[in-house]
């Protein structure tokens, strides 16, 4: 993900009746501050300001844009305010609230519930330096809620696509909460330009790299799995256009064994499957795995000749073929 290079906003400075106070995290994306409303309450604001498009010099509000770079930001800026309008409609414990937002500056604000806590990522730093290693009752605590938090975004047809243990935000009571939408796009989209979704190697499924593979629930799956890792390894996964190449996975996952649960490594197997078809199809799969007992039973993964008449059957419902009912049925 490219750096944000652009100037913050100055502390002090009211907008739409926010004050802000100070700036608390940026990417190439945008940036993010904490603020008070007008009767004193702690906010989160997310300014949309990709560094790739926009320059803001110090001293300065509006950010300057190419008369080349305005068709992208556009259209970035309309995903933007479009997202913080779905986000809006979400209520749930394990997603971020979206109070509000506006525009000012030529550009978009997102307002969002500001909560005390620390990110997954500082937990796992914090584990490393002390020598720890991150327990398997807590990855299974924190990744059951946020599997909820996030099955409830796909049912507002909003994919994440830049899940990582960065953007997991885990409260002073130890529940977890998921950050930074700044890569979420609607799951079905008008034809039309679009940008390029940001991903992080490590994260990203192999379909991310590419053109052609659609994202969808499994895409989320993929990086939830590397979470997941990260917190068993300490580290991310093998990026997964390096895996395509030479996959290195099985060699780390036999390092792991014995420090966790054959069905916790079975669901992060899972999850890392490359072929988006070998992966759980829906998130309550992988729920629903994490939730079961040590001493369950662990569920196979689909045969191979299951997947390969699931190929077959994508491969038939491509748009623009006509399906009949023995397609369905076959």
């Amino acid at each position: 993900m490219a750096a944000q290079n652009n100037a913050p906003l100055p502390d002090g400075l009211e907008v739409a009746g926010y004050r802000i106070v100070k700036k608390i995290a940026s990417g190439g994306f945008s940036i993010v501050y904490l603020a008070y409303d007008a009767e004193g309450n702690a906010v989160a604001i997310k300014e949309y300001l990709p560094s790739a498009l926009a320059l803001r010099q110090e001293g300065e509000l509006i950010p300057a844009v190419s008369k080349s770079n305005l068709p992208v930001f556009r259209i970035g800026l309309k995903c933007f305010f479009e997202e913080g309008r779905a986000l809006a409609r979400i209520s749930h414990p394990n997603v971020v609230r979206v109070l509000n937002f506006f525009r000012a500056h030529d550009t978009v604000y997102m307002v969002m519930a500001y909560e005390s806590g620390h990110s997954l990522q500082e937990h796992i730093q914090g584990q490393r330096i002390k020598g720890l290693k991150t327990g398997e009752k807590f990855i299974r605590q924190i990744f059951t809620q946020t599997l909820k938090g996030l099955r409830e975004v796909h049912a507002n047809k909003l994919l994440h696509l830049d899940l990582k243990p960065a953007n997991i935000y885990i409260r002073r009571d130890g529940t977890p909460m998921l950050l930074d939408f700044g890569a979420a796009r609607q799951t079905v989209n008008a034809e039309g330009p679009r940008l390029t979704p940001m991903y992080t190697p490590g994260f990203a499924p192999p379909e991310l790299y590419s053109k052609t593979e659609a994202p969808g629930p499994w895409t989320d799956a993929y990086s939830i799995g590397a979470s997941m890792f990260c917190c068993m390894a300490g580290a991310p996964p093998q990026p997964a256009d390096q895996r395509r190449k030479e996959d290195k996975m099985e060699a780390h996952f036999a390092k792991l064994e014995g420090q966790y649960s054959p069905e916790l490594l079975h669901a992060v197997r899972w999850s890392l499957e490359l072929d988006p078809l070998a992966r759980p199809q829906s998130l309550f799969e992988l729920q629903r795995l994490l939730q079961l007992p040590v001493t369950a039973q662990v569920p196979a993964t689909p045969a191979l000749g299951t997947l390969d008449r699931l190929r077959g059957l994508v491969q038939r419902l491509r748009p623009g073929r006509k399906v009949s009912a023995d397609t369905l049925q076959s």
